[in-house]
């Protein structure tokens, strides 16, 4: 509580109130005046000489409890109008680096669509067209070569499967391990259309077109097992960029790939490799689901799938 003291000069109290200038006592004690003396026609106008002005001290009490209140209150509703402007601000930066994120992302998949499109029918149409020049070349002695054409395509099977394994210990022994400086962009959040990660592919290009080139220009059993191994690399690495880049990671549409259920359960087992949930396990991606049977956590893929199925569902 705080006091303040206001004091006024007055002849009558209000408030506490004490006369600092007594009348003198004299004037009980003196000897009797006579009627007609000249001090008694003054005595009124001493008295009302000798009279002083009396001083009146009021105090006011002022509620510290009640102005802390007031105050408190206005501070916080200024506090609550900051607070409020600032949460503000940020939904509205926030909203504007969703925009932007998301304009990216659109943006980097359509770069990586482009690619792999162009990339897809390139490839494709020169296999075709390798496949029709090379057996119409070899016939044109008037013979079928038959055996040529079984070797040539049921190696183009086998390498194709072959890649899987290859692919597996690859990732296991070389990715995972002395190459982890270029694979680790794999497992983090990309930066742009194209990661470190993708260098791999073109590595595996360079042998299959190497087959391919000189089973082409030659004729023969072997150049057509060579051209056949070439045809498998190229078919296992479409399949590969397709479900791997596409299903699996998003980077571009894959349309009706999506809702193969074997696919999905590949996807499944490779977003599991993501996790670090089992060591790594699978290392595989066409035969990750066998990989994850063999250590036993089918649950765990089968729940995998439900929630990717939910998750696409809901965009």
């Amino acid at each position: 509580m705080a006091a303040e003291i206001s004091i006024s000069a007055s002849s009558r109290a209000i408030c506490l109130q004490r006369n600092p200038f007594p009348a003198p006592k004299y004037f009980a004690t003196a000897p009797p005046l006579l009627f007609f003396s000249p001090l008694t026609c003054n005595l009124d106008a001493i008295l009302r000489s000798r009279r002083k002005p009396r001083l009146a001290a009021c105090f006011v009490l002022k509620d510290d409890k009640l102005y802390t209140a007031q105050s408190g209150k206005q501070s916080d509703t200024e506090a609550i109008g900051d607070e409020i402007e600032v949460e503000t601000n940020e939904e509205k930066s926030l909203a504007v680096r969703l925009a932007e994120k998301f304009a990216r992302k659109k943006s980097e998949r359509f770069t990586y669509l482009v690619a792999a499109v162009m990339s897809s029918l390139g490839i494709t149409s020169m296999a075709v067209i390798s496949v029709y020049y090379r057996f119409s070349w070899q016939m044109e002695g008037g013979e079928m070569p038959f055996s040529e054409m079984f070797c040539t395509f049921a190696l183009a099977f086998g390498a194709a499967i072959g890649m899987e394994y290859w692919a597996r210990w690859a990732h296991r022994a070389l990715w995972h391990a002395s190459l982890w400086h270029m694979h680790e962009s794999h497992h983090r959040p990309r930066e742009g259309p194209f990661e470190l990660n993708d260098i791999f592919a073109i590595i595996n290009a360079v042998p299959a077109i190497a087959l391919l080139s000189f089973g082409f220009n030659h004729k023969g059993l072997i150049p057509g097992l060579c051209f056949g191994a070439g045809l498998g690399i190229t078919v296992f690495g479409m399949a590969y960029m397709f479900v791997h880049d596409g299903l699996v990671h998003k980077r571009f549409p894959v349309g009706p790939i999506a809702n193969v259920p074997y696919f999905q359960r590949v996807a499944a087992a490779h977003q599991l490799h993501h996790s670090d949930k089992f060591d790594g396990v699978p290392y595989g991606l066409f035969l990750g689901p066998k990989e994850l049977e063999e250590v036993g956590v089918l649950e765990e893929l089968e729940k995998e799938v439900n929630r990717r199925i939910k998750s696409s569902k809901r965009l």
